[in-house]
């Protein structure tokens, strides 16, 4: 697979035709009728059926073969280094193995792996201006990597925010992985960032990383971080009762992750479903970490939370997509006119006991990905890392 130079979508007009099934990523609405998707220089120009929309001029044709289509996977954790490696694990390709995954975007919590890390402030203001850099202009296999995440010290100002946003950063990695691990610290930054339009995360739970150290509930609560970060511990979860008064405390995103407490994140899924607060739950895998680089993490939350949390499996996609890119003021996320053409094509895996994707996913199994898509641009076809899929999408035309 190639690697990209720039960001760029797909020329020309792109038709994906046949599909059994258009999940939509909204919460309000997470099945849509229809089974032809248009996408035009790499967004979408309609949804609905063959017979009602515009297909003619084609440059490229895709047979879904019954399959269904669901927005490209947003992983609202991880942690990148340089291009396509990460140190932690000395592994090359671990972004384009999770787009082998269906994750098609990926958000920095920082990219704290970097050996030798800077700690003052002038270091890691050029270490986050040079990754936003970095990443802008490369795109590990196509996949949309949103970095440069600094992770803020004691003796940062003001002014140190307002510089960082004029040369494009957008996110702070997570509070408690740099120096500043208490409230009311935490929360003067926080607004300084907010002020200047960067988006910040807040480490929660116990230690992860040398450095890093315990942030509770009072800590997160008196930052007021825009996403609570791995309420489900990464990897060591708070007691519930911190987790609940997180949920009741504050109104900001839910983040639940792969590399992190499996009950916990069932625990919080039932808090947010009883508070009716679903719309705040997204889904990150907090990798590389400790635990390794998982292709299949964001997949297998959607698997978890759907089949051991009571939730239909379509609105558990919703968590890894349109939940993420509204949060995340993302342009992707979601099937509907006007966004990023980001797709991917599945189906339930071969002799699942499942009758359909759905039902297989609800039942805890792993889909099969057959196509991943991304601007308008087939990225790979068949996964090498998910079960086959009973049905495969094709290229008819070209």
């Amino acid at each position: 697979m190639a690697h990209d130079a720039v960001q760029q979508g797909g020329k020309g007009k792109l038709v994906i035709r046949n599909i059994g099934l258009i999940l939509s990523g909204d919460l309000e609405r997470p099945i849509l009728d229809g089974d032809t998707v248009v996408a035009v220089d790499g967004r979408i120009a309609a949804v609905g059926y063959e017979k009602d929309v515009d297909t003619e001029g084609a440059s490229q044709v895709i047979d879904a073969n019954g399959t269904v289509l669901t927005p490209g996977l947003i992983d609202s954790h991880v942690h990148p280094v340089a291009g396509d490696w990460t140190p932690r694990q000395q592994q090359l390709n671990w972004i384009e193995s999770n787009l082998h995954g269906g994750v098609t975007t990926m958000i920095s919590a920082g990219e704290v792996h970097t050996p030798g890390r800077p700690r003052d402030v002038v270091g890691l203001k050029a270490m986050a201006i040079y990754a936003q850099r970095t990443f802008s202009a490369f795109r590990p296999s196509g996949v949309k990597i949103h970095a440069g995440a600094p992770c803020i010290e004691p003796d940062m100002t003001e002014q140190d925010f307002k510089d960082l946003a004029d040369a494009g950063v957008k996110l702070l990695g997570e509070v408690g992985l740099g120096g500043v691990k208490d409230g009311p610290t935490a929360r003067k930054m926080v607004a300084w960032a907010r002020k200047y339009g960067i988006q910040s995360t807040i480490h929660t739970g116990g230690p992860s990383i040398p450095g890093s150290g315990l942030i509770d509930k009072d800590v997160v609560l008196e930052a007021d971080t825009d996403v609570v970060g791995h309420i489900n511990g990464g990897h060591t979860a708070l007691p519930d009762d911190q987790i609940r008064c997180i949920c009741e405390g504050c109104k900001r995103g839910l983040e639940l992750v792969h590399n992190g407490n499996e009950r916990a994140a069932l625990y919080t899924l039932r808090i947010a479903r009883e508070m009716g607060e679903l719309n705040r739950v997204i889904l990150g895998t907090d990798a590389p970490a400790g635990s390794g680089v998982q292709p299949l993490g964001i997949l297998r939350m959607i698997s978890l939370l759907s089949s051991l949390g009571d939730v239909p499996a379509e609105v558990a996609f919703c968590f890894a997509t349109g939940n993420t890119a509204r949060m995340r003021q993302l342009d992707c996320g979601l099937i509907e006119a006007g966004r990023a053409a980001d797709f991917v094509l599945m189906d339930k895996a071969q002799h699942s006991a499942g009758k359909d994707l759905l039902d297989s996913v609800r039942l805890g199994d792993l889909p099969g990905i057959g196509m991943t898509i991304i601007d308008g641009v087939v990225r790979t076809q068949r996964s090498r890392n998910t079960p086959p899929a009973t049905r495969v999408p094709e290229i008819v035309a070209h």
